[in-house]
């Protein structure tokens, strides 16, 4: 048994959610075997094939007590670093008023697939 999977067997206390368009991000407390809580934090982002398909890619943290204040610091430090060089406003193409999303050709979608069949898109909550 890998140390992953003995994290994944402790009761989860606390759980929040944040949907972020394609990213789902997940604040857990969990248990530790001696009783002491932690906190993992996962990343959870969804990608699609051309096929229809999709997979979701997940990165997690493990945030121990001993390591709350000091990281607490240096995350204000960088969001704050960020705020001040660059402002709040969202700098890239997907988040202008005007953006367009780009048509990718031949790639069959849910009105011109010749199958008809079409997927469910499945929530988080179904994981």
């Amino acid at each position: 048994m890998n140390d992953e999977s003995n994290f994944n067997d402790h009761e989860e206390i606390y759980s929040q959610i944040l949907r972020a368009g394609r990213r789902t991000y997940f604040f857990d407390v969990r248990e530790t075997k001696a009783g002491d809580y932690y906190l993992t934090i996962t990343e959870s982002k969804k990608f699609s094939s051309e096929d229809g398909s999709f997979h979701f890619k997940k990165h997690k943290i493990f945030l121990y007590k001993e390591d709350f204040t000091e990281f607490k610091e240096q995350m204000d430090n960088a969001i704050d670093f960020i705020i001040e060089k660059k402002g709040e406003v969202v700098i890239s193409e997907r988040h202008q008023d005007d953006f367009v999303k780009p048509v990718r050709e031949n790639v069959p979608t849910e009105e011109t697939s010749k199958s008809g069949e079409s997927f469910t898109d499945v929530s988080f909550e179904d994981i």
